[in-house]
């Protein structure tokens, strides 16, 4: 028997009688696509129980509000209401039949329950009163703390009584329990505030209550902020001090960071792809050296077993949590505890996951199918009913998810790529440092083409005669898009986006890009890295990324501190040699640029997927062949049409 991989990720630990199967644990998430009595449904039970499923030593139900006054997302789950008894208690046996540990998250937002608000015109209650961003705050009295402190134990209490085997406290990110912990929030003059000491008061108070409901044999867990990262909040050195407070008193201490109301440490508590792997995991390696009987728990960007491994084994933490990679790989913990490193989908951070919660109350993932319909794939047949001859044109991201699921599901399986390599228009993001998660999942794709046994064809171009000579009995079309080529003239000095990223080196001085999207302000967002100067010309009166979209939080911060200029309303009507003729409503004027990029947008391969409809008796058209989208897009219109093949 070969010894494993990962010795430390795998050593079990056992904490006040609860014993958890690895270090690996699943970081709390809610689960909003509720009804609206907010009583968890099947598909709540089959989310969490797909993590438990995957190896997680410990899931977190997240998100499990103490009070109806203490909400700032809709569709929370109270805490202590009977009528939650028979759904929560689904949710913890769920997770724990699979070996799991179940852990629910209990918290109270304070000042920024907005939901409460907006739904039933409760009072946003603070440490302190005043004006804030969603309107009064009224300053709680000791009444209402020792109120919401019984809150704390009675909801404690009442997850037990559920079967859940640990409870959570979210003492961070900025929500009641961190208010009175921070002097950003905290201005009492009472016991409750002023000294680190006072401000410590209400969280421990919170502790004991919990401490008393769930008796001895059940372990805590505290999750707060090391470091509030805003130059007006506490640093590490406040944060070594807090946990020094909770040493001994909880049992587990997890290490995040930041604040959810502040949009610059927004991206930090949820790191965007612009940030390191592990970036907040400097906060937990400096507060472990101060903390003396409790584990301490990291959290933050991780997505490689390895760096997971060598984290534990140096001494940085106990534990390692991890919240969307959960979503873009619920196996990681098997996959890699059986050497399987190069099948695990690493999360890229796009944060289409909290988009589609923000707009659909739904967790969704770019690069796992699966994800917000686990309960259907539960229900689903692992083989289809009928095996057939399956050719997909295009190996891009559709068509190589589309060729993964329909060899999974037992048919026979050809992929043709008409250039050299697989990935499709990904391939010009491979050098791109942020986007490095990527081509890992790009490789990772092909390594599972493999591990299904599709016949994969390079340099192949798939055309009606060559159909016609395969004899298929189902075609897939997966042909992408090529870039638009804007009618301005000159445009031949200009450079494809997709070449300068292939190219960045050849990307000399000063750089226009035409077009101001994902593709023009990410590429924009590269070369102000690497030194450069870089004005985006857009015709519109707004970028075309939506910057208030919670996908996308990260992209203005950069803008801002790299200085790119963005033109708006302006339109590229000439280029020539050190620059670009624009016009807007003052005029014309020029802008110089050694470089010219254009980056405004894709165009469908649809004459080219329209002419291989009629060549085989079942055909689908996928992907951007039919409207360039997301990866999102791409592999979720794959996985289901894939999966239907041989239905009936």
């Amino acid at each position: 028997m070969e010894p494993i991989k990962y010795p430390h990720l795998f050593e079990p630990l056992r904490i006040r009688g609860t014993y958890f199967r690895n270090r690996i644990f699943s970081a709390p998430q809610g689960f909003y696509n509720d009804g609206p009595d907010r009583i968890h449904s099947e598909a709540a039970v089959a989310f969490y129980e797909r993590k438990a499923l995957g190896g997680f030593a410990s899931v977190c139900v997240g998100d499990c509000m103490v009070s109806k006054d203490g909400k700032n997302l809709p569709w929370t789950q109270d805490m202590g209401d009977i009528e939650n008894l028979n759904s929560l208690s689904k949710i913890a046996w769920a997770i724990r039949r699979n070996g799991a540990v179940a852990s629910a998250e209990l918290s109270h937002d304070g000042m920024f329950s907005i939901a409460s608000k907006m739904e039933n015109g409760s009072t946003l209650y603070g440490p302190t009163g005043g004006e804030w961003r969603y309107g009064h705050v009224k300053e709680m009295d000791e009444e209402k703390i020792f109120e919401i402190v019984d809150q704390f134990g009675k909801a404690a209490a009442f997850a037990k009584r559920c079967g859940f085997n640990m409870i959570t406290l979210h003492g961070g990110h900025g929500w009641l329990i961190h208010q009175f912990m921070s002097h950003i929030y905290n201005k009492r003059t009472d016991r409750w505030g002023g000294s680190l000491e006072n401000r410590m008061r209400f969280p421990l108070a919170v502790v004991d209550a919990i401490r008393a409901a769930v008796g001895e044999d059940t372990p805590i867990e505290f999750r707060f902020s090391g470091s509030e990262i805003d130059p007006s909040g506490y640093d590490v050195t406040e944060g070594c001090r807090i946990a020094e407070y909770l040493d001994g008193k909880v049992d587990l201490i997890h290490v995040s960071a930041g604040i959810h109301e502040i949009e610059k440490t927004f991206i930090v508590v949820h790191p965007s792809m612009f940030l390191e792997d592990g970036c907040n995991s400097k906060y937990a390696r400096e507060i472990k050296k101060h903390v003396k009987q409790s584990k301490v728990v990291t959290v933050g960007a991780f997505t490689d077993p390895a760096h997971m491994e060598e984290f534990i084994a140096s001494g940085g933490a106990d534990i390692v949590a991890v919240a969307r990679q959960t979503l873009a790989d619920p196996d990681f913990p098997i996959k890699a505890r059986t050497g399987r490193d190069d099948e695990i989908a690493g999360c890229i951070r796009c944060l289409q996951c909290f988009h589609n919660v923000g707009g659909h109350r739904i967790f969704r993932c770019s690069l796992n199918p699966e994800i917000g319909q686990e309960l259907d794939v539960k229900m689903m047949p692992e083989q289809a009913r009928v095996k057939k001859n399956v050719l997909v044109a295009g190996g891009g991201v559709g068509g190589m998810e589309a060729a993964v699921t329909a060899a999974k599901m037992g048919h026979t399986v050809t992929l043709c790529e008409k250039s050299d390599r697989l990935g499709g228009i990904l391939n010009c993001e491979h050098d791109v440092p942020f986007k490095k998660n990527l081509k890992r999942y790009l490789k990772r794709q092909a390594r599972l083409l493999e591990v299904y046994g599709v016949d994969v064809k390079l340099n192949t171009e798939v055309t009606p005669d060559y159909v016609k000579e395969f004899g298929p009995d189902v075609l897939i079309a997966s042909l992408g898009a090529r870039p638009f080529i804007p009618p301005i003239p000159g445009i031949e000095k200009a450079v494809p986006a997709e070449y300068a990223l292939q190219n960045i080196d050849e990307v000399k001085g000063e750089v226009a890009i035409l077009g101001a999207g994902l593709v023009g302000i990410e590429l924009g967002i590269w070369l102000a890295q690497r030194g450069q100067k870089v004005k985006l010309i857009e015709m519109a009166d707004h970028p075309g990324v939506d910057f208030t979209d919670i996908s996308f939080l990260a992209y203005p911060i950069y803008v801002e501190e790299l200085g790119i200029d963005i033109m708006l309303n302006t339109k590229a009507v000439g280029i020539a040699d050190g620059e670009v003729t624009v016009e807007t409503a003052d005029g014309q004027s020029t802008v110089k640029a050694d470089t010219v990029v254009c980056a405004v947008g894709q165009k469908p391969l649809a004459a080219e997927a329209d002419a291989l409809a009629l060549c085989a008796p079942e055909f689908y058209a996928i992907g951007d062949c039919i409207r360039p989208e997301n990866i999102l897009a791409a592999t979720k219109q794959a996985y289901a049409i894939a999966r239907n093949i041989g239905r009936i």
